[in-house]
Parts: C-alpha cells; sequence; structure tokens
C-alpha cells in the first residue's frame, strides 16, 4: 500500500508508523516527492487500510492493485534514474550502452572500448560468460573476461555491463561489474533474481523470449523486493512466428510499460533484429517510442567476431546512429546521456589574459563540480513551468537547486555575485532567431563563459483558469517569443490583446492569480497542472520544427570541460579592408565548421560592429583531446597573430565546451 503523510508531519508520528508497519513484517521505503512524502509498504501479510489510515500524520492511504507492489506506478508516480557511478539511466536522458557480445581477448575489448566511448557510449557492454543455445559455442572467457572488460573500461571511463548467468559466479563478478545483466532466458530464474537483488547494485533485466509484460515486472519485483532499487528493464524482441528477423522487436511494449512502472527502460535491437543494418532504425524507433536508452553491440571486425557477428555494427555506424540519436533526442524531449569526463582538463589557472592554453591539468567539468560541492543552484529567468526551468531539468537532471529571477541580466548577476553556480539563458529559437539580448549580455560581463549548452523542442498550448474558452479570452500574457512562434494562430483571433512577460511560467501565474476567464497564457503544456490551469488548445505553434538552444554560464575559470567540440567568440574586425574576411579565414585553417555569425552593434560607438561566432568541429569527427585541439589552435592564433597583424580587435573566448553533453 502506498500511505501518503501529511505534509506538516512530526518526525516522531513518522517514526511511529513506520514501526507500526515494519512490527506487520512489512518493508517500508520513503519516498520524498515534490508535492508529497509517502511511505511504500509492501509484504507478504495483508493489512487492513483502515488501520494505517487512523494513525496520526496519515494523510490518505492507497491500496497497490497490481500484483507487482515496488515496481508499479502506484507505489511511486515519479521515474525512478539509477546512477551508474555518474551515468544516469532514466529522466531525461538516453543513455547509449555499446560494446561487443563477447569479451574475446584484451586487444578486442580494449578496441572496442575506444570506439564506443569516442563515439558517444556512456557504459561499455560485454560477455564474460555466455549462454550459448549450441554446447559447442563459444562461451566466453569467464572470469578472465570480466577482468579485461574491467580494465578496457576504467581505461575508458566508462562503467561496464556483463550478463550473469548463474549466482555461482557471483564471487568471480562482485569486485568488477557495475551493472548486472539478466539474459532473457534467466528472467524468471527467480533464485538467480533474489541473490542479485540482495546485492543491491544496478541490474539490467531482460524481457523473457515468449514473456508478457505482466511477468517481465513480476521478475523485476522479485530483484526489488529483495534488496536493489536500480533496476532497468530491457525489451529485447519476443518470440513469434515472423522468421525474417531474429526476434520481433515489440516496441508497443515501451509506453505500456512506461505507464505501468516507474522503472527506467531501454532498448536492445541487436537482438530483437539480429541483422546489422536494421539495427540502427530500429535503435531510433525504439528512442522515439519512449526508450530512455538503447543496448547495441559493437564489434571493430565483426566478420571475426567469435559471437553474433552478423547483428554487431561496425564502429563508423554506431557513431552514425549516435548522431542520428543527437538529432532525435529533442523530438522526444530528451538529451543524449554523456560519460562523465575526468581529468585531463584545460588549465585555468594559466591562461594569460584570458587565452586559451594547451596545459593540462585536474580542472574540473561540471560534474565534477557538482559533485563535489554537493549542492549547486542554476538560475533562471522566469518562474516554475517556464522554457528555461524545463532546460535546466533536461541538463542537470535533478543534481541542481533552481533560482527563479525576473531577466536575463539578473541571471548572469546571480552567477557573478554567488547566489547561483550556474546560468540557464536561451541564445536562439530555429524560428524567432537570436535572443540578441543575450548575446549582448554575453559580451558585457567579462567574468562569466559558457560550459554548456542544451536544445529542447518547442511546443505551445493556450492555458487559462476553470470555465475560460477560446470565446471568452480577451488578453493573452507570455514571453515576447511565443508571441513570434504562435503568429498563424494569433492571427486567427485579432481582437486579442497581447501582453508581454519576462517568461511563459510568469506569464501562467499571473493568469492563475487573477482567476478571470478572459485571461490566458501562451506556454508550455506541462505549466498547466503547475498552476492549475486548463488546456484551450495545444500545439499552437506555426511551425512543430521549433526548437530553443540554451546556454549554460559560470563564472570564469569554475569549471572547464575536458573535451571541447564546441566554442564561442566575440570580436571587432579592424577597420580595414579584408579584415573580416582573414579573420574568417583562420577557422578554415584549422577545420573548423562556422555554424554562425551575427553582429552587433557596439554602445557609444555609432556604425561599428561587434562579431558573435559560433565555432565547431565538422559532423563526424571523434570527440578526442586531439581533435578538439583544433578549436583550441584556431582560437589562440585568433587572439594573438591575428590582433599582432591588425586583423581583429578586442577578440574574448565566450567559451569552450561540449555542444551536447549533459550532467
Amino acid at each position: 500500500m502506498v500511505i501518503v503523510l501529511e505534509k506538516n508531519i512530526r518526525e516522531d508520528d513518522k517514526q511511529r508508523i513506520r514501526s507500526f508497519l515494519e512490527k506487520r513484517s512489512l518493508k517500508v521505503n520513503e519516498i520524498a516527492g515534490e508535492e508529497e512524502t509517502i511511505f511504500g509498504a509492501v509484504g507478504r501479510l495483508s493489512l487492513d487500510p483502515r488501520e494505517v489510515e487512523i494513525l496520526p500524520g496519515v494523510q490518505r492511504v492507497i491500496p497497490i492493485s497490481k500484483p507487482y507492489k515496488m515496481a508499479s506506478r502506484e507505489f511511486k508516480r515519479e521515474n525512478t534514474v539509477v546512477d551508474v557511478r555518474g551515468v544516469k539511466i532514466g529522466g531525461s536522458r538516453i543513455s547509449v550502452i555499446a560494446g561487443p557480445c563477447a569479451v574475446e581477448n584484451r586487444e578486442q575489448i580494449f578496441e572496442a572500448a575506444k570506439c564506443v566511448a569516442e563515439s558517444g557510449a556512456v557504459m561499455l557492454r560485454g560477455g564474460a560468460y555466455k549462454p550459448r543455445t549450441s554446447p559447442y559455442a563459444f562461451q566466453g572467457l569467464g572470469a578472465e573476461g570480466v577482468k579485461l572488460l574491467r580494465e578496457a573500461g576504467d581505461a575508458y571511463g566508462l562503467p561496464v555491463v556483463t550478463e550473469i548467468v548463474s549466482s555461482e559466479y557471483i564471487p568471480e563478478m562482485i569486485d568488477y561489474v557495475d551493472v548486472y545483466q539478466v539474459g532473457a532466458r534467466n528472467m524468471q530464474n527467480f533464485e538467480l533474481l533474489k541473490k542479485l537483488g540482495a546485492l543491491g547494485k544496478p541490474v539490467i533485466l531482460k524481457r523473457g523470449l515468449s514473456a508478457t509484460i505482466e511477468e517481465w515486472l513480476m521478475a523485476a519485483e522479485y530483484l526489488l523486493s529483495s534488496g536493489t532499487n536500480d533496476v532497468i528493464l530491457c525489451e529485447r524482441g519476443i518470440r513469434t512466428y515472423e522468421k525474417a528477423t531474429r526476434n520481433t522487436l515489440d516496441l508497443s511494449a515501451i509506453p505500456v510499460v512506461r505507464s505501468l512502472t516507474h522503472l527506467p527502460i531501454i532498448v536492445d535491437p541487436s537482438h530483437a533484429v539480429g541483422i546489422r543494418d536494421k539495427v540502427p532504425p530500429m535503435g531510433l524507433a525504439g528512442i522515439a517510442a519512449g526508450a530512455d536508452g538503447i543496448i547495441v553491440e559493437v564489434h571493430p571486425c565483426p566478420e571475426c567476431a567469435m559471437s553474433d557477428g552478423a547483428q554487431s555494427l561496425y564502429p563508423e555506424q554506431f557513431e552514425k546512429m549516435m548522431r542520428d540519436i543527437e538529432v532525435l533526442a529533442p523530438v522526444v524531449g530528451k538529451v543524449v546521456s554523456r560519460r562523465p569526463v575526468r581529468s585531463s582538463a584545460l588549465s585555468v589557472e594559466n591562461r594569460p589574459e584570458g587565452k586559451v592554453t594547451n596545459a593540462l591539468s585536474a580542472a574540473e567539468s561540471v560534474a565534477d563540480y557538482i559533485r563535489r560541492k554537493g549542492s549547486a543552484v542554476c538560475a533562471y529567468s522566469g518562474n516554475q513551468g517556464a522554457f528555461a526551468d524545463q532546460a535546466i531539468t533536461r541538463y542537470f537532471d535533478d543534481s541542481v537547486s533552481k533560482l527563479a529571477v525576473d531577466s536575463f541580466r539578473k541571471v548572469i548577476e546571480a552567477v557573478v555575485d554567488g547566489r547561483a553556480d550556474f546560468g540557464m539563458l536561451p541564445i536562439e529559437n530555429s524560428l524567432a532567431g537570436s535572443v540578441y539580448e543575450n548575446y549582448d549580455n554575453l559580451s558585457l560581463y567579462e567574468d562569466i563563459e559558457i560550459v554548456g549548452s542544451v536544445t529542447i523542442r518547442i511546443e505551445h498550448s493556450l492555458l487559462a483558469v476553470k470555465g475560460a474558452d477560446l470565446n471568452t479570452i480577451r488578453t493573452v500574457y507570455s514571453h515576447p517569443q511565443p508571441f513570434v512562434q504562435c503568429a498563424d494562430f494569433l492571427a486567427g483571433h485579432p481582437e486579442w490583446k497581447h501582453v508581454e512577460t519576462d517568461s511563459t511560467g510568469t506569464a501562467a501565474r499571473i493568469v492563475a492569480e487573477s482567476g478571470d476567464v478572459t485571461n490566458a497564457a501562451i506556454a508550455s503544456e506541462v505549466t498547466g497542472p503547475l498552476y492549475h490551469l486548463e488546456i484551450l488548445k495545444t500545439g499552437i505553434e506555426t511551425n512543430p520544427l521549433n526548437y530553443t538552444r540554451f546556454v549554460i554560464v559560470a563564472g570564469k575559470g569554475a569549471v572547464v570541460c575536458p573535451v571541447p567540440n564546441f566554442s564561442a567568440v566575440i570580436f571587432t574586425a579592424a577597420n580595414e579592408p579584408g579584415s573580416l574576411y582573414k579573420a574568417l579565414g583562420l577557422f578554415s585553417k584549422y577545420g573548423l565548421n562556422l555554424t554562425k555569425l551575427e553582429s552587433r552593434p557596439i554602445h557609444g560607438e555609432p556604425w561599428r560592429y561587434r562579431f558573435y561566432a559560433n565555432i565547431a568541429l565538422p559532423s563526424g569527427v571523434a570527440a578526442s583531446a586531439v581533435s578538439s585541439e583544433r578549436i583550441r589552435s584556431a582560437v589562440n592564433e585568433l587572439q594573438t597573430r591575428a590582433v599582432e597583424d591588425n586583423i581583429v580587435e578586442d577578440v574574448r573566448v565566450l567559451g569552450l565546451y561540449d555542444s551536447a553533453a549533459s550532467v
């Protein structure tokens, strides 16, 4: 059962409730949500809910109707996010696990780890104990394979995943494995599940060959009830009469399971289809259906593989698939998870006059900074529910607290004066264009820099108080950008007055506080429940291909990206013929892609302009220390030779960062 506690419950009442339940042989889990705190109580013995409802501090009791208790949505409404050595599976992340079907030798697993890490995988998979249909097939290297997998994972900063086929192998694996994988054939090996659950470590639970969804979730219940809180479900295809593919990938199971359980869900397209060129499209399909990630087989030389070579991707296929996932992520409202990178970072202390240096040190990444500090704050403009608020959740998950302020300038000021560690600023929209105010803000504040970026899809809805409809509306509140982005819808209602606010969240708050059926707000659909507003119409943006890119700013030198693939620079071209042309030629010299060039008037100097440039590595270049050196070298030359040769003036680097990374 789920026991919802009163908001201001006394600690002694809470302890009495817990003791009451535990004395009746019930296992009690406390779950603190944003709106309420609950006790989840499960066990073999049934208990009359009325006995619990009368206890002091209990608001209400909700019986769990599903046979799987701890895995059900009734037990926990919020999605579970599994943290594996800093890699998060679930929530707003798309996480990719990759590696060969089996560990064959040291050279093979190290080469595989290198290629999947450089392409964007966050965990390394590889089988050491292989359950094979034929007793004569390669069975894996056993304990030696586990150790090699661990070495390769550590070498490239990847947690490791491997299948466990019997509980007798736990002693050989426990010191080396981050995530145990339970294969389809062992999904209902309940004794194995109980022993794995008791370890308290993360487990990937694959769906059985012919298992129903309920049987799958009941298997997860064995793990949860035995002690672990970190279970990841994996849909890997089920056995049907179809012979064209190895199995039939049940994509419909993903949204169904999502509605039934809080556990994260990933997809294994490799075992589902068993055909190499069919794996990438089915992996993308799984993400489109709502999966939190995929696990795929990648081999340096698939034709030489000792196991499942026909379904293993070539490294270049995997890299192409990762680029496609990056494009798809904003469409489904997520970001691609990146492995936490430590060490080999740019030195901050040795930056003469703010210039980029090639020296290496142990400077912190954003993720390292948050882990060390323990409680970081990110400022944003607007109120709860604003798109910047959602961007913070997308980038940081729940690893930071949020500080709402009432302007973009105050976001930066909060970072500068130390009230916030980071700031979230919109920089451009795919329909309305650049947010010029923030270009100007970035040029004015020299003690901040860009440390990351995140892109979210913008879907607008018309929100109003209960009782309102399109005929009652007379005034619409929103940020200036949504008015532009919803121009076609608003053109159908020329009688409506438009009132600009500092954010869509603020617009929703104003409408809610007015209680007036003549007022409406243009904001995100998720904002409605926050302010108890009803949705009059959704999807009112003119073009569904509507995205906003946000940048994350921090104090200069606070964090450094170890492997940047993106930079932002502002400079003023010298007042000489061809100076801008020569400056832009430096980017071409170093093989960099100039993705954006904006000019902004310089205040106090009529008819002079400052240029804002976005610089990226070309698509397909692996994110490595060698390739990102191109950006550093080009920026250094722009700061030195270009100034000395009177090509540019006032060069400043706004940031060197990973444009797709998230915390």
